[in-house]
């Protein structure tokens, strides 16, 4: 799976899931910069993008994202 085809995807559930029709997403994009990403949506977000992509994520790989690109690298990673 491509990079951007994985970003829009994503991008579409954080709108989704935050009820924000203005939020775009970057490789560089942290919780900082989002409205409403707190702890409480990071989970909603993780079991939504889980869901879309078929996927489970571990503990120690949600802890390690810094950023939205670590993120779509970790989905990348799973879909080969």
């Amino acid at each position: 799976m491509e990079k951007e085809k994985a970003l829009e995807k994503v991008n579409k559930i954080f709108i989704d899931v935050l009820d924000n029709e203005e939020i775009v997403l970057s490789d560089a994009t942290t919780a900082n910069d989002v409205e409403d990403w707190d702890s409480l949506t990071h989970i909603q977000l993780v079991v939504a993008i889980e869901r879309e992509f078929n996927l489970r994520f571990t503990s120690m790989e949600i802890q390690s994202w810094t950023n939205v690109g670590e993120m779509i690298d970790c989905i990348i990673s799973k879909n080969k």
